[in-house]
Order: C-alpha cells, then structure tokens, then sequence
C-alpha cells in the first residue's frame, strides 16, 4: 500500500459529498468573478479600438486568455470546499492576480505586457499548485492530473514571459507570435488529457463533478458577460447627446442582450448539467460543452457589447470594425450555442444555427444602410431566433425543465 505523502494539506479541502453543500456555487466564488467583470469592460474596449490585423489579434488572445483563467479557476472550484478557511485566502488571492491581469489589458501588448504575463501565469501556476497540495494526501489520482496540467502551464507560461520580454525589445510582433504558441499549448492540453511523455494522458474524462455547481458556474460568467454589455453600452448613451439613432441604438443592445439571455437560459442550459449528471464520462461532456464551446458564446457577447458601444458613440459612423462587431457577434454567439447545444444533446440546433445564417445573410447591406439600421436587423435576428427557440419548444410540449 502506498504511503502517505508527507507534504499538502493534512485537513481535507477537497468538496463534501453531501449533495446541498457540494454543490452550492459560494459567495467567495462570487466575489473571484467580480476582477472578470472588469476584465470583459477592458477587452471589450480593445475590441472597439481594433484597426487591423495585429491589434484584432491580441483581442482575440487576451479574451482567450483570461476565459481559461476564469475557466481553469472553476475547474479547481469544483473540486474544493470554499467553506474552508485555506481556501477562501486562495480564492481572494486568485482574485487579487486576476485584477492585476484586467488592469493590465489595456497596454498588454505596450508597457505592461510583462505584469500581464507574470500575473497570469503566476495565477495559472498558483492555482495549479493549491490544488496539488490540497489533493495529494487524499485523492492521489487528482494530485496526478493537476500535476499534468502544472507541467502545460509551465511550458504555456514560458512562452508568455518571454514574449513579454522580447515584445519590450523588439516589438510586438515577436511578442504575439509568443502568446499566440501559449494560446495554442492551453487550448491543446485538455484536449489531450494534458498528456506527458513518460506519464500519458490524464484521466480528465472521467472526473467527478458537480454537475450543478459547473453549470451555474458557467452560466453567471454569461450573466457577467452580459451585464458588461449593459454597462458600456449604458455609458456610452449617457455621455453623449440623444438622438432618434441613439435612442433606437440603446433600445437595440436591450433587446439583443434580453435575446442573447432567452436563447441561453430559457432551458438550453439546463441541458449541460443534465448531460453531465447522467453521463459517466463528465470530465469529458465538461470540457467540450464549457471549456471549448463557451468560448465562442462568451466572445459573440463581448463583440455585441463592443459594437453596441460603438454604435451608440457614433450610430452613423460606417467602419470595417463596427460592421464585423454588429454582424460577428450574434452570429458568433448563435454558432457557441449551436455546438453547446450539439454536445449536450439539447434542442434547437437548427434555430441556433439559421440565426448565424441569417446574420451572414445581412452582410451584403453593410455597404449601404447606416449602422445603427443594420444593429437594428441582427438584434432582429436575435430576436427572431429566441422567437422561435420558444415557439419549438412549446410545440413539442417541452414547457418546464423537468
């Protein structure tokens, strides 16, 4: 028989199996979720800032970047009993890295690229070691698995820290072909198990979770989403002077954020928790539907924002930005809710999928409508898609989530 490490957390961390409090989402999660909620406002204000190839690429990898803080910090979460003591402080610790990360964002790829890459990584290496000492003394194979990932971040983590520092010497071209390698290495490993050579693959597929917990989990990270929508849409519509275009621009990001919230929560997600409750492979269902198929969702959310913002600013002023942003983010978000529904075994593929078709279909106004028209029409769509989201639902005599 194997001994006891003599190293970790002698008291047990890991969540009781008590179904109330094993899967209770706690109020010091909540308040990790808070640093995100300004992380989102800042990423949604490089999106509006971003004029070509290179300022949409480091975009794209700061959101990527700070879903899979928050996404692994959940993970973690759902394995540990936040009514312990040693981790609440970790929690609060986390959260602390991760406003250094949203405070960081804005000058990522200038001065304070290096900050961004320590905070991070530091997180990522943080959190990854808590969890190894929380589990070894108790559950061995999760010490194992958490051990795996500690070793992708590393190398991840490598690559963002010298990117930082060559960006600081060369430029940013270097530095965003470096993060765009870390980004590639994160997104890789839990596809591969977080496979090692010598030591294999990890046993991820087959984690047990609290099917209830990640969900709700999950699904108060698209309410933040959301949320930062309202707020900068709402800054935007009181610094400036009202308008008929203004007005129908808020009344637009309105409608479309109520939208957004109809197609996810009307009874789509209840379908993940559903799924990973009944399958014996929840670690996998987990990683596909939330992980990979999130990220799409998230982002098309934080795109509407942007384009909401933008809009409102200037509700006649046509650029390539705004138009990608008013048409890219329902379609991206319709596409997200598609393969999550696709995965979980959910209805209403098909409805998800024609609103990105319909989206894609109003392209070739761009050139010749005002933007805050053609905001007008896919906030429609959106409509439309929820509309009829219901209307199949209620037509099979699907009316409650039982």
């Amino acid at each position: 028989m194997p001994s006891t490490p003599r190293w970790g957390f002698r008291a047990d961390l890991l969540r009781p199996a008590d179904r109330e409090r094993g899967e209770r989402v706690a109020f010091v999660e909540l308040f990790f979720d808070l640093v995100f909620v300004f992380a989102l406002t800042q990423i949604g204000e490089l999106v509006a800032k971003v004029d070509g190839v290179e300022s949409a690429l480091h975009a794209v990898i700061v959101l990527i970047a700070v879903w899979w803080l928050w996404m692994h910090t959940t993970w973690v979460s759902n394995w540990l009993d936040p009514q312990r003591l040693p981790v609440r402080l970790a929690l609060i610790v986390l959260a602390g890295a991760g406003l250094l990360v949203s405070t960081s964002l804005q000058e990522s790829l200038g001065e304070r690229a290096l900050a961004f890459a320590l905070a991070a990584v530091g997180l990522h290496l943080a959190r990854t070691l808590f969890m190894i000492a929380a589990a070894v003394r108790h559950d061995g194979a999760v010490a194992a698995d958490f051990a795996r990932i500690l070793g992708w971040f590393a190398a991840s983590g490598t690559l963002w820290i010298g990117g930082a520092l060559l960006g600081s010497a060369l430029g940013p071209l270097p530095l965003l072909t470096a993060w765009t390698a870390a980004i590639v290495i994160e997104l890789a490993g839990p596809a591969l198990s977080y496979a090692l050579p010598g030591l294999g693959p990890g046993r991820l597929d087959g984690w047990d979770l609290s099917a209830h917990h990640f969900a709700e989990r999950a699904s108060l990270f698209v309410i933040i989403a959301i949320g930062e929508g309202f707020l900068v849409s709402g800054f935007a519509f009181v610094e400036n002077e009202s308008s008929l275009e203004r007005n129908a621009a808020i009344a637009s990001a309105f409608v479309a954020a109520g939208a957004m919230w109809w197609l996810y929560f009307d009874h789509g997600e209840w379908w993940g928790e559903r799924r990973m409750s009944r399958d014996a492979r929840a670690g996998a269902i987990a990683r596909a539907a939330y992980a990979y198929a999130h990220l799409p969702i998230i982002a098309g959310i934080v795109l509407v924002g942007a384009a909401d913002k933008t809009i409102i600013a200037h509700p006649d002023e046509r650029t390539a930005i705004a138009v990608a942003a008013v048409l890219g983010g329902p379609a991206l978000f319709l596409l997200g809710n598609a393969l999550f529904r696709r995965i979980v075994g959910a209805p209403g593929l098909g409805v998800a999928l024609g609103g990105a078709l319909a989206c894609a279909a109003l392209v070739p106004l761009a050139p010749v409508v005002a933007p805050w028209v053609l905001s007008l029409l896919s906030t429609l769509v959106l409509a439309s898609a929820a509309a009829a989201d219901t209307a199949l639902r209620l037509r099979r005599g699907d009316r409650s989530r039982g």
